[in-house]
C-alpha cells in the first residue's frame, strides 16, 4: 500500500507540516553527525522562536493547555506552551533517529511485552489503538516482533515533508500502510486483515471524516467528538483491542504502558451509543496520562471547537 502524501482532506486537522524544507533536512543532518546530542540543543532557539514569533502557533497549544491547566496566565501559561512545544519537537527528533539510527537507539521498557505478543499471537486479530501522546516509535522494536503482519492507519497530507521514520533509510518499511483517506476510510482493509488474524494500529484520538463516524465523549471537562472506527471494527470483528501509550522517561529512553485491554461483543456494533462506556474507558486512561505527563499529549488543534454529537 503507498504511503503517498495526499491532498488536505476536510476535518478539524492536518498532518501538515509546519517547519520549512531546509529546517528538517538541517535537523536530520545533526541526527546523523551526532545524534540527539546535537539535535537537543539546536530545538531550543527553534522553539523559543515560534513561542515569541508565532503567535498562531502558541496558541495552537493553548487549546488544551487552558483545559488542563485553567486560569493559568501570564508567565505560567508561556512556560506550559515552551514546554509542550519543546516535547513534541524532541518526540520529532526521537522519531528521526528511530529512522535513521534504528529503533535500539532508544531505551524502551515495556513491562507487558509479553501479553501484547500473545494478544497478537491469540488468532484472533488485534487492534492496538495509539493515541499522539509521546512518540509511538518507541514501540516500534517490540511491534515489529508481533507474529504476523502489522498494518498501519497512517494519513498523511500533502505540505506534510516531515518524514515518517521508515523514510529516513531504504529498508523496507516494516508495516503495512492503510490510507484513511480511501475507500470506507480503509475499514475493507482493516476488517480483512484482522479477520486473517494479523494486527491493525489505529490511531484513537483524532476524528478523520464524516461527523457521524464519531461519538462525544467528555475529555477534560468538555464533550470531544471521537472517532468510533477502531471500537466499531473491534465489536465486528471480535479482535481485541490494546490501549498503549508510549511516555518519554528520560533523554534517551521511553516506557510503553498498556494502560486497556477491551474486549467488545459483537452485540454493541449498532447503535453506535452501545460503544460510548467502552470508549469512555479509553478517554479515561488518557485523562491519567495528561494528570501524569501533562506535557506529552501533541494535539494541537481545537478538540472540542465541533459542535459535538448527543
Amino acid at each position: 500500500m503507498s504511503s503517498k502524501k495526499k491532498k488536505k482532506t476536510p476535518g478539524a486537522w492536518s498532518s501538515r507540516s509546519v517547519g520549512a524544507p531546509w529546517q528538517h533536512r538541517f535537523f536530520y543532518l545533526l541526527i546523523r553527525l551526532g545524534g540527539r546530542h546535537i539535535a537537543y540543543p539546536f530545538l531550543y532557539p527553534v522553539v523559543l522562536y515560534y513561542l515569541i514569533f508565532r503567535p498562531d502557533q502558541r496558541r495552537k497549544s493553548r487549546y488544551y493547555l487552558d483545559r488542563r491547566f485553567p486560569g493559568r496566565s501570564g508567565f505560567a501559561a508561556l512556560n506550559d506552551s515552551f514546554r509542550l512545544i519543546m516535547g513534541l519537537s524532541r518526540s520529532l527528533v526521537d522519531r528521526a533517529l528511530v529512522g535513521i539510527c534504528g529503533p535500539n537507539i532508544l531505551q524502551t521498557e515495556f513491562p507487558e511485552s509479553q501479553r501484547l505478543a500473545n494478544l497478537a499471537a491469540a488468532g484472533d486479530g488485534l487492534i492496538i489503538l495509539t493515541t499522539h501522546v509521546g512518540c509511538w516509535q518507541a514501540a516500534m522494536v517490540y511491534l515489529t516482533k508481533l507474529k504476523g503482519p502489522v498494518h498501519m492507519l497512517m494519513q498523511q497530507d500533502e505540505g506534510d515533508i516531515d518524514r515518517h521514520y521508515f523514510e529516513h533509510s531504504e529498508q523496507e518499511n516494516p508495516f503495512q500502510i492503510i490510507d484513511p483517506t480511501g475507500f470506507l476510510g480503509g475499514t475493507l482493509e482493516m476488517v480483512t486483515a484482522l479477520n486473517r488474524g494479523e494486527t491493525v494500529c489505529i490511531m484513537g484520538d483524532r476524528r478523520q471524516g464524516a461527523e457521524e463516524n464519531c461519538l462525544a465523549v467528555n475529555f477534560l471537562g468538555s464533550p470531544v467528538n471521537f472517532p468510533v472506527a477502531a471500537w466499531k471494527i473491534a465489536a465486528v470483528t471480535g479482535a481485541p483491542l490494546a490501549v498503549i501509550f508510549p511516555l518519554k522517561t528520560g533523554p534517551d529512553s521511553y516506557r510503553i504502558e498498556l494502560a486497556k485491554v477491551i474486549e467488545i461483543p459483537k452485540q454493541e456494533a449498532r447503535p453506535l451509543n452501545r460503544l460510548r462506556p467502552y470508549m469512555t474507558g479509553y478517554v479515561n486512561a488518557l485523562e491519567d496520562v495528561c494528570t501524569k505527563e501533562p506535557y506529552q499529549f501533541f494535539n494541537f488543534y481545537d478538540m472540542w471547537e465541533e459542535q459535538p454529537k448527543p
